[in-house]
């Protein structure tokens, strides 16, 4: 199959060389970082010529946006779903339920099997910064703290309204930090010094978060 042929949306196969661009470019652009990676790299990774990331994605910059979307993408409607499942009842759940179930969800993907290359395109996305700041907003924290803040204050009624998105930032900046505890610790072992487990700190986090909540309510701790 020659490279021109696969570039060609008319035979069939543009969904197919698309997503080997996304995956190859996930992979190196995760392993690399965006400046080490070249368009010529993820072309051949891909089976394709180089025209077709041009053609599919408009350039590089497009497709690392792209690539991030469709990460985010996952990760949010992990999220989301965690809320939908634990307040679909008649009844609001308890507090303690409804962040648990949102905490889990989200360090979830984050520390377990298969994480790593998401870590590490976190991680050169932080120093490299490319994105444009809007896309996390829009693709993650809008919709995010738009779900979260109806479930609390479904949960917590008696709760101002305008507080409810700084318990939020408060949750998952802790979250985010279970989550670089875990990858510390992970590339760098301290015999002398005990391992802090995922749960044990998911649960510190949901105990501490729902009595801070309360307490903002104006509610028991």
């Amino acid at each position: 199959m020659s490279e021109n042929r696969l570039c060609n949306p008319e035979n069939g196969i543009e969904g197919d060389v698309k997503d080997r661009l996304l995956d190859e470019a996930e992979r190196f652009f995760a392993e690399q970082g965006y400046g080490r990676t070249g368009v010529r790299q993820l072309a051949a990774a891909a089976g394709c010529n180089i025209a077709a990331v041009n053609y599919y994605f408009g350039g590089k910059d497009n497709l690392y946006g792209e690539v991030w979307k469709r990460v985010l993408k996952r990760l949010t409607e992990v999220r989301l779903e965690s809320i939908r499942r634990v307040m679909e009842g008649d009844s609001p759940p308890p507090l303690e339920e409804l962040l648990r179930s949102f905490a889990r969800a989200f360090v979830g993907p984050l520390t377990g099997q298969g994480s790593g290359r998401l870590i590490k395109l976190m991680e050169h996305e932080m120093f490299e910064a490319v994105l444009p700041a809007a896309t996390f907003v829009e693709e993650v924290i809008r919709p995010t703290v738009k779900a979260m803040g109806d479930a609390i204050a479904r949960t917590c009624p008696e709760a101002d309204r305008s507080r409810i998105p700084l318990f939020i930032f408060s949750i998952i900046g802790q979250l985010i930090h279970v989550v670089r505890v875990r990858v510390m610790f992970e590339r760098g072992r301290a015999p002398d010094f005990p391992k802090p487990e995922v749960a044990e700190m998911i649960e510190h986090v949901v105990r501490f978060s729902a009595a801070g909540i309360r307490n903002g309510c104006g509610g028991e701790g």
